[in-house]
């Protein structure tokens, strides 16, 4: 009950205006760089790089939270990339009740990925973190098939 109170107070602040924004710093438009060249090794199997992306800034130990929609019979890699000294430790999926899911890892030097394919179509949450070493800045990009 406290991680899901914790991820919908954490969704309310993002569709606030929260601190996920379109890359507009250097850092940001790095991370977006690798975030994207790790989802294009996905496309190698089929995959899709999903239009659009998340950016934002972490400190050390912070979470970031995005909720998504998934579609049943799909299979998705959330592909994150990190920049200014900063490392992601992980890429958790969640359902709508805060439930963690049981995910497929990549983990690379700045860069991480989490692959799922959900048996039920819905809203899910991604968290991203914690984050170890530097504040620094994230992307997330997503693909599909």
């Amino acid at each position: 009950m406290k991680l899901r109170h914790k991820l919908l107070i954490t969704v309310l602040a993002l569709a606030s205006g929260g601190p996920l924004q379109s890359a507009q710093t250097d850092s940001e438009v790095a991370a977006r760089k690798v975030a994207l060249e790790l989802a294009g090794a996905f496309s190698n199997d089929g995959f899709k790089i999903r239009d659009g992306h998340w950016t934002g800034a972490l400190k050390r130990g912070e979470q970031a939270v995005i909720a998504v929609n998934l579609y049943a019979g799909n299979q998705y890699w959330f592909s994150v990339a990190s920049q200014g000294g900063a490392k992601i430790s992980a890429v958790q999926l969640y359902d709508e009740a805060g439930q963690p899911l049981t995910t497929e890892n990549y983990l690379d030097e700045e860069k991480i990925a989490a692959g799922f394919a959900p048996t039920v179509s819905g809203q899910y949450f991604v968290t991203i973190g914690p984050l170890e070493g530097e504040p620094g800045t994230f992307c997330l990009v997503y693909s599909y098939r």
